[in-house]
């Protein structure tokens, strides 16, 4: 692929994973094991409040194609195939759900030096459709997405947005719900090893003169343990712990408050995910 902007959806991704990547309440267990033909199968259980699930899911690599199926405690089947380089600079991914037959969709991505387009459409007679494109370069990016319903004729939605990225920093400003919110985030790395990092976000929804501000930071104690903590100007306080037990294989502890009504219980989550 080629070396020019990323996808529109990853415009102030970084920022976003630092402030929300294993942050859950919830309890998550999964393992996962390779078979010596190259199949990865991950098992993983979810207890959620009071709600259990599990599912089973298995991937697969073949020269340029990658299977995934995922089997579910619902019944369902999701089934996603990836293609790369099927032309030049080309990705194609395909998936679909059974037994939901109308959620079948089709996306192909391309890749130039100084853009990134992507088309996505549901395999069905009136089809949502969506599009993106960046332009730009790795260091500077600005891009567009768009959404539109063949059904009721009307745009379901239109964002775009800009990212400035160094080595040590990026910075990023959304446009969003069709001009309706902004969003700016700006992530720093304190060290050359990017082990400990600080980030800061403000969100504001015009049409409810809403404003969220948030900051949060990351720091490595070792090289297998990582802390890391999010406040907002809500009052809402967020906590984890991710401690790697052997290599690939994670356990991480997190937790949220609500410093505005101290009388009520945190919430907790446990996650932990076991590779060979």
């Amino acid at each position: 692929m080629s070396k020019g902007p990323g996808l529109f959806a990853d415009i102030g991704k970084k920022a976003k994973d630092l402030l929300t990547r294993d942050y859950n309440t919830d309890q998550k267990f999964s393992i996962s094991t390779y078979s010596a033909s190259g199949v990865a199968l991950t098992s993983t259980a979810l207890k959620k409040g009071g709600v259990h699930a599990a599912d089973v899911a298995t991937q697969y690599k073949y020269k340029n194609a990658l299977f995934d199926v995922k089997i579910d405690t619902d019944s369902s089947v999701l089934t996603t195939v990836t293609l790369t380089e099927i032309l030049p600079s080309t990705k194609a991914i395909a998936s679909f759900k059974v037994p939901d037959y109308n959620s079948a969709k089709l996306e192909v991505q391309y890749f130039h030096d100084h853009a990134t387009v992507t088309a996505a459409a549901a395999l069905k007679q009136n089809p949502l459709i969506d599009i993106t494109a960046t332009l730009g370069s790795p260091v500077i990016s600005f891009g567009a997405e768009a959404g539109y319903d063949t059904t009721s004729k009307t745009f379901t939605k239109y964002n775009a947005g800009i990212s400035v990225t160094k080595p040590d920093a990026c910075l990023s400003v959304i446009l969003g719900d069709k001009g309706d919110s902004v969003k700016a985030s700006y992530l720093h790395h304190l060290d050359e090893f990017k082990r400990t990092a600080a980030v800061g976000e403000v969100y504001r929804k015009f049409s409810t003169n809403e404003n969220t501000i948030t900051v949060g930071g990351l720091y490595a104690i070792d090289h297998s343990t990582t802390v890391k903590a999010k406040l907002n100007n809500h009052g809402t306080l967020g906590a984890l712990l991710q401690h790697e037990v052997m290599p690939k294989s994670l356990v991480t502890v997190s937790s949220e408050i609500d410093t505005k009504a101290l009388e009520k219980h945190p919430r907790f989550g446990l996650s932990l995910a076991l590779k060979p």
